[in-house]
């Protein structure tokens, strides 16, 4: 059994061994890689811009070599070889920076791992944890709220409320009557800042796990989806799915969102921010080193801007979790990959021989396609020979005729008679409308024929009178049918100035 055991906790703590935060404190330039990324990354400058990290970093390192900490009291070497950017290249294979594309810049971030790093060695190199009233005081609370929310009971539930009230009210009656509030020692409100201090410590690792497993959450769906044969439909029911509920997909994330709903109060938030000035006006804050200070100052800010980086990446997940699903094809996703497959391929063949004085010759313009034989022509569409003539028959005069004569306005016989109409009245411009259509042969009387004419007159420039005229018009049946309309008059002389 002793056996068992002991095989059991060797293997947990290798695998313990393996996580890139142990690996980060057991490295053999741990202190340099800590003092490194805690002067380059701070609570308000979570993000920095690669280009900057590489000079910074550069700078560290060339003031480390310049003032004798390349090498200890025995010879050993404590400060890496490589230049800034091989340095970071390391670290992010490590797992200890993330390198993400943010707007238009690409910067730095810590991992999960690295901010748990930075924070174990902060807690090693500062005041050393002790048992005090604070932190027992905050166990017991923690332990009383977990009862009370696991026992559903409700006498007993209402037995501790009652019990809660006499207490306030005995407190209450108690400062009413002495008017004198009960001091604290300076020595234990230090202890208690200290308390909120390593608690605080402990929120960006926090936060930053969240963020991580949701990044991690959407390059999974990413992938997946990039490999999927499954139907359109099936695949944006699933994956909107899954972008619209990320926070609820992860363990870290469901967490998140329960205390998002205690934080996300702007009233607690406010409260923290009242009660943090409150405390920085006492006198036992002069014990306090300015760090502490700074950092007991900080930490509404800090849990705003976790907060923040939290959201974001969630959104940024949806965002690409559903651009992917839109625009998923899976026939160019392969070409894509093959395509990078062939890149990578070539730059592995070539990056041996290569030096770093060596040109490349751009790619000016795409290659011609080598194609053996293009198609020149398509199915002719037209007939090879023409259609053969109607046949002539007795009866398709009159059946033309009959055609036209339900058919649309006789234009050109229109402006004939209305022409000849205008003519014998002489000297007479303006004429009506309803005249001109009352003389015309009844050929040209059908109420379509009405139409044309007013289309006609319209064209000369009509004239609306304001009052009703009526005509009869003649259908190709010979069905006589009166129509009322406005009086309209025209001119032929407009039409003719028109012209000129």
């Amino acid at each position: 059994m002793s056996d068992t055991r002991v095989e059991a906790a060797y293997a947990g703590a290798l695998a313990a061994f393996k996580n890139p935060m142990l690996d980060l404190l057991h490295g053999r330039f741990a202190p340099f890689v800590v003092a490194v990324l805690s002067v380059t990354f701070t609570s308000e400058r979570a993000a920095v811009p690669v280009a900057d990290a590489h000079a910074e970093i550069g700078d560290m390192l060339d003031q480390l070599r310049g003032t004798g900490y390349a090498e200890g009291e025995s010879g050993e070497v404590l400060l890496p070889v490589g230049s800034a950017r091989d340095l970071c290249r390391q670290w992010v294979r490590a797992g200890w920076l993330l390198r993400q594309i943010e707007g238009d810049d690409e910067v730095y971030r810590l991992s999960a791992h690295a901010v748990g790093a930075l924070e174990v060695a902060g807690r090693a190199s500062g005041s050393r944890s002790r048992v005090s009233e604070s932190r027992v005081r905050t166990l017991l609370e923690a332990v009383e709220r977990l009862a009370q929310d696991a026992d559903p009971d409700v006498l007993t539930r209402v037995a501790r409320l009652t019990e809660e009230i006499s207490q306030r009210r005995a407190e209450i009656a108690r400062l009413d009557r002495t008017g004198v509030v009960d001091t604290v020692d300076d020595d234990t409100m230090l202890e208690q800042a200290e308390n909120v201090l390593h608690l605080t410590r402990e929120l960006p690792a926090d936060f930053a796990r969240v963020v991580e497993s949701i990044r991690a959450m959407q390059r999974d769906v990413v992938t997946d989806l990039r490999q999927d044969v499954r139907p359109a439909g099936e695949v944006l029911r699933e994956y909107l799915q899954r972008g619209k509920d990320v926070m609820a997909s992860t363990p870290e994330g469901k967490a998140f969102a329960g205390a998002l709903r205690m934080i996300g109060d702007p009233r607690r938030l406010d409260d923290l921010a009242t009660n943090l000035r409150t405390v920085l006006r006492h006198r036992f804050t002069r014990a306090m080193g300015p760090p502490e200070r700074a950092e007991l100052a900080a930490v509404g800010r800090r849990i705003e801007s976790g907060v923040k980086e939290v959201l974001a990446a969630q959104q940024t997940a949806s965002h690409v979790i559903t651009t992917q699903v839109r625009t998923h094809d899976p026939a160019r996703d392969r070409q894509v990959d093959d395509l990078l497959r062939d890149v990578m391929a070539g730059f592995q063949a070539w990056m041996p021989d290569s030096r770093a004085s060596d040109v490349v010759d751009p790619l000016r313009r795409l290659p011609n396609a080598a194609l053996a034989h293009l198609r020149q022509s398509v199915s002719e569409l037209r007939p090879p020979e023409p259609p053969e003539p109607l046949a002539q028959r007795g009866d398709v005069t009159s059946a033309v005729d009959d055609t036209r004569a339900w058919g649309g306005p006789r234009y050109r016989e229109l402006e004939a008679h209305l022409e000849a109409y205008t003519a014998a009245r002489g000297s007479e411009d303006t004429f009506d409308v309803a005249d001109v259509f009352a003389t015309a042969p009844e050929e040209i009387r059908r109420p379509v024929d009405l139409l044309g004419l007013l289309e006609i007159v319209h064209r000369l420039g009509m004239d609306e009178t304001g009052e009703i005229s009526t005509v009869e018009a003649v259908r190709a049946d010979g069905v006589r049918r009166r129509f009322a309309f406005g009086a309209v008059t025209a001119s032929m002389r407009d039409d003719e100035d028109h012209d000129d």
